[in-house]
């Protein structure tokens, strides 16, 4: 029997260290299936590399190349409860009845609300819209809010992105005669709450095999089937015409990928066409939102994730709760520009207010337990009095960045903290945060795999502690290496083509569950480099025979990957990183944006 050192792949190019301390592992395992790609779809290798890399199947590739809504979607009423949605949202459209949309504050809840105000809107529908105030409402429905609604005249109340844990704002809507849809994709308890209908991939007894959907996807597949239910009800003329729902779809791509669920399925297809969509600009908030990031060429999964997402947020975490719903709803361009300038000047604020509470965090989880990473425990929560709720959770999510483990945040205002925390993958946070209120120890709280909220009482802070250590070691003991870095290829300098990543693209959107692919440029020199900006390098990559790529390499200064890079001795170095086609001033290159670099000296050359 082999021993267990055996068992390990070894290092690909060699490099069991790099300049940023990381290992790198080959993300290929099947050699034998990436040729037999390569052979029968007639791709280049390394395309196929990472395409098996991913469990493509050999029969699967043109479909994943190209992944469109008629192969992907599902039909609507494959989900648990979806009929009865659907039901009930035809009588409240056929009889003017008032329905409202009650939103989450996040990019995920702010694009559901905007999808389904669009589309009950273009139908003749009586609807609205209510994003509770994260500070003063918190997270998901509340019994004051709905009946409110109720005395208002409002009959349906469907909320998306949240719900499916609120049993007792639920059952107040139900004693003050208001009808209340859920559709939701955080996981779920075994009894649900109160409502007409629960629509949720991650209800525990559905079958559904699309549990990684967004929110917005659920609801997206919501319209799909009010929309067909109006169509054989006669709902729709030449006065009322069909609306053609796939004009939202650059809605469903946003809240998709700021959501962070895995890009894999129907998700890549949502995604795929949706940033198609947006390519177009109809979406009148979604134009003057790129116009304000700065946003000079077609979007992609990238530019969702960290120019457009975290401006939609900003609104949610330190200004005011509606404004993103109310900017990808609105078509008036004044509106939507000074709402857009708005979101930009918030996110502004939400980068600064986050800094100060990260360094605040980092100081007091290295003061409690050193700088030896090895004596962290398998979650960190850390709170204290007066963080601000609406940056928690990117900051728990720059502590899993920091150190390689599941991180809860908590802002803490007098004897009640509101808490966010972020995973590492293999670790159901989700899961977690049930079963501690399950055992009393929140006042609430629940999510998803990677992600999870929650409220908590002072005095139960430690006894959290303890049980998410308890309970999460385990998972964090099976779940990868967290400080590898995975690479799809190697690649020479003169392989960097503009046809290599135009045939990358390809196999996007890349994100969670669809890592962006990796390529190693080996045994290369720096020609030319120069610091640019807050601690990045700007390089040109010359390799031993020829060929030259035009390279970046961000917050390189934090490590030693910037000295390196601006070493005039010009060591040979391997340098791994993501290929783009770089657009500026009409002219088109490509360029490698760095991640790591490691001494070629020693290791193995290609």
């Amino acid at each position: 029997m082999p021993s267990e050192a055996r068992l390990v792949r070894a290092a690909f190019l060699g490099v069991e260290r790099s300049l940023t301390g990381r290992r790198w592992a080959e993300r290929l395992s099947d050699e034998r299936l990436a040729l037999a790609m390569a052979q029968r779809h007639g791709l280049p290798e390394a395309i196929c590399r990472l395409l098996a890399a991913r469990s493509v199947g050999l029969d699967d590739v043109p479909d994943f190349l190209e992944p469109t809504l008629r192969k992907f979607l599902p039909d609507p009423l494959h989900l648990k409860d979806m009929a009865a949605a659907i039901e009930r949202l035809v009588q409240a459209v056929r009889s003017g009845e008032r329905i409202v949309v009650f939103g989450d504050y996040d990019v995920d809840g702010a694009t559901s609300s905007a999808l389904l105000l669009r589309f009950f809107r273009a139908v003749g529908a009586n609807i609205g819209v209510y994003i509770p105030d994260r500070r003063k409402e918190g997270y998901g429905p509340n019994a004051a809010a709905l009946a409110k609604l109720r005395e208002e005249g409002t009959s349906v109340v469907v909320t998306v992105d949240c719900g499916v844990t609120a049993h007792e704002p639920l059952l107040e809507a139900r004693r003050v005669g208001l009808d209340v849809i859920v559709i939701d994709h955080h996981q779920a308890e075994i009894a649900l709450p109160p409502a007409v209908a629960v629509v949720d991939p991650n209800r525990i007894d559905e079958s559904s095999p699309h549990k990684q959907l967004a929110a917005v996807g659920v609801a997206f597949l919501l319209a799909v089937g009010v929309n067909r239910a109006l169509r054989e009800a006669g709902w729709y003329g030449d006065a009322r015409p069909e609306p053609d729902l796939r004009r939202w779809l650059d809605l469903v791509a946003l809240g998709t990928v700021a959501d962070v669920v895995p890009l894999t399925g129907v998700n890549r297809a949502l995604v795929r066409q949706g940033l198609r969509v947006m390519a177009e600009r109809g979406n009148a908030g979604l134009a003057a939102l790129a116009d304000v990031a700065r946003l000079r060429e077609p979007p992609g999964a990238y530019h969702l994730g960290f120019l457009l997402g975290p401006r939609v947020n900003a609104g949610g975490r330190v200004g005011q709760a509606d404004l993103g719903a109310r900017l990808l709803a609105s078509d008036d361009p004044h509106e939507v520009g000074a709402l857009a300038i708005r979101l930009d000047e918030f996110n502004a604020e939400r980068r600064a207010i986050e800094r100060e509470v990260l360094d605040q965090a980092i100081a007091r989880i290295e003061g409690t337990y050193g700088p030896d990473r090895e004596a962290l425990p398998a979650a960190l929560v850390v709170e204290s009095e007066g963080w601000h709720v609406g940056v928690i959770g990117i900051v728990a999510s720059r502590l899993v960045e920091r150190y390689g483990r599941p991180a809860f945040v908590i802002g803490m205002d007098g004897d009640v903290g509101k808490g966010s925390g972020r995973s590492v993958r293999g670790v159901d946070l989700g899961a977690a945060v049930i079963a501690a209120r399950q055992q009393g120890l929140l006042i609430n709280g629940g999510g998803h795999a990677m992600a999870a909220g929650l409220t908590v009482a002072r005095d139960q802070v430690a006894a959290l502690t303890a049980f998410l250590d308890e309970r999460l070691a385990p998972q964090l003991g099976a779940a990868p290496p967290v400080r590898e870095l995975g690479i799809d290829a190697a690649l020479a300098p003169a392989a960097a083509t503009q046809e290599l990543v135009a045939m990358v693209e390809r196999a996007g959107p890349f994100g969670a569950g669809n890592a962006l692919p990796r390529f190693a440029l080996t045994g290369v020199r720096v020609d030319y480099a120069q610091p640019v900006g807050e601690g990045h390098v700007r390089c040109t990559l010359v390799g031993q025979q020829r060929g030259r790529v035009e390279a970046i390499a961000f917050r390189a200064g934090q490590s030693a990957l910037g000295p390196a890079l601006l070493d005039r001795a010009k060591p040979v170095l391997h340098v791994a990183g993501a290929l783009r086609v770089d657009r500026y001033n009409g002219r088109e290159s490509v360029r490698l944006q760095i991640d790591d670099a490691a001494s070629a000296a020693g290791s193995i050359q290609l």
